[in-house]
């Protein structure tokens, strides 16, 4: 799949707005959609790096129209937790020398918040 076509739409709620402090954005994806093709989309669509995704899904609500009675579809969602830390990582390279990288990814989904 294409990283467009697994992020439909960002999820709008009180308690998603609460999330983003935390830096859990949320989704609705593609239902066949999996947890390493969600973060590998979200990773190259807001050149973010991602920690953790958890996704469920959501059951349709019956929905009535005068006497006619019908049912939204499923869907699913994904709450996708970003990394907001910008420390720069070190390690040793070979022969023992300290290496420093820092990080080229954005701390936030600015994207997310203009909708």
């Amino acid at each position: 799949m294409v990283a467009e076509d697994i992020i439909i739409a960002p999820v709008v709620t009180e308690k998603s707005n609460l999330d983003l402090q935390e830096g859990k954005y949320t989704f609705k994806v593609a239902k066949k959609a999996t947890k390493v093709e969600i973060k590998n989309a979200v990773e190259k669509l807001f050149e973010v790096k991602v920690l953790k995704v958890n996704t469920m899904n959501v059951k349709g609500k019956e929905k009535r129209v005068g006497v006619h009675v019908g049912k939204t579809s499923d869907w699913k969602k994904a709450i996708v937790t970003i990394d907001t830390n910008a420390s720069e990582k070190t390690y040793l390279s070979k022969g023992g020398k300290e290496v420093k990288i820092s990080k080229k990814y954005n701390d936030s989904i600015d994207a997310f918040t203009s909708v």
